[in-house]
């Protein structure tokens, strides 16, 4: 099966093929980050509307760098949720309309899925089972995977996520959206020893996160000190990298000690955090547990990862009837194992 992809849970605008026998074919991405700048976060309205006019060009670009005419695609897969209603609504339509038209299934995605299954894309793949680290702007969880559709939701972030904490320290920092890269990058002129952050909920049993807290310690620092300079902005910036890092690695030893598991996936848009890399490596020699992780252009919202979980559902018999909708909020527990075939 020949299975088109299309992202359009938040400012990214995804799609890509993906066929069964060969792989991944081609896949195009167009990010709208510079539209939201200006405003210093992503604004649902012009992101759904950048969907509309990007989606289509998109699409036929995609589809001719694959050498894929629409009548060999078996199946359409789209990104049912979570994310904006809005932006989730434009992709759908044109995924349910395509896959009307041309006869062919069509099956929403849930995102975070995608994103677990991501690294199924490199070689060589996780096996399953394992335990994933998924580390977002929108989403901080550790999974227990037992296979497609068989996920236990061993802890997540209680208030801000990872990414969305990154991105309003660095809003507080002076930097531009996106901050979480920006905000990397000036983490590497900062002294580590000049501060030290607290490291949240690690001093208590289980693996819930919380980053709220961080974000406001962060705050209150800067307001404390004598002046706001290129300096003290780096030191922040490092230590409260270091403290989210640390945090992160320290519930994920927690947990590969208590699932004894010796593969661990980590995947969404933190995991292309280089000092991320650099800790979990560390834990990787000390645990014996091996890190498998999507390359960096797959780590934020791409339509491979959706092309790929909708080939493996697809291919399995699952499908939607006409009637479609959206889920803003969509636990990823809920998802079930495909149908055997």
């Amino acid at each position: 099966m020949r299975v088109l992809g299309i992202e359009t849970s938040c400012d990214e605008t995804g799609v890509a093929v993906y066929d069964g026998q060969a792989g991944l074919l081609a896949h195009r991405v167009y990010s709208q980050a510079d539209s939201h700048a200006r405003y210093g976060g992503v604004v649902p309205e012009i992101a759904s509307r950048d969907h509309i006019r990007k989606l289509l060009p998109l699409l036929d670009e995609t589809l001719q760098a694959s050498a894929t005419e629409r009548l060999a695609l078996g199946g359409v897969a789209y990104t049912r949720g979570p994310g904006l209603a809005g932006a989730l609504l434009v992709g759908a339509a044109l995924a349910r309309s395509l896959a009307y038209a041309l006869g062919i299934p069509a099956l929403g995605i849930h995102h975070m899925e995608a994103h677990l299954l991501a690294p199924m894309l490199e070689e060589p793949p996780p096996r399953f089972p394992f335990l994933a680290l998924l580390v977002s702007g929108g989403h901080t969880m550790l999974v227990q995977v037992a296979g497609v559709g068989r996920y236990r939701l061993l802890g997540e972030s209680l208030d801000d996520a990872a990414g969305e904490a990154f991105d309003k320290v660095a809003k507080l920092l002076g930097l531009d959206y996106p901050g979480g890269p920006a905000l990397e990058q000036l983490a590497k002129q900062g002294d580590p020893d000049r501060f030290r952050f607290p490291r949240p909920m690690t001093n208590r049993p289980g693996l819930d996160f919380s980053f709220s807290g961080l974000k406001t310690y962060t705050l209150n620092t800067l307001r404390g000190a004598a002046e706001f300079d290129d300096q003290i902005r780096a030191d922040t910036a490092r230590a409260f990298q270091d403290a989210v890092i640390d945090t992160l690695y320290l519930k994920c030893r927690r947990a590969l000690r208590q699932t004894g598991a010796k593969r661990l996936v980590v995947a969404g848009g933190v995991s292309a955090n280089r000092k991320l890399r650099e800790r979990l490596a560390q834990l990787a020699r000390t645990s014996g547990a091996r890190i498998y992780y999507p390359r960096i252009e797959f780590c934020t919202d791409n339509a491979a990862m959706v092309a790929y979980a909708g080939w493996l559902r697809l291919s399995a018999g699952e499908h939607d009837s006409l009637a479609f909708d959206v889920t803003a909020r969509w636990p990823l527990p809920e998802l079930r194992e495909p149908p055997a075939r």
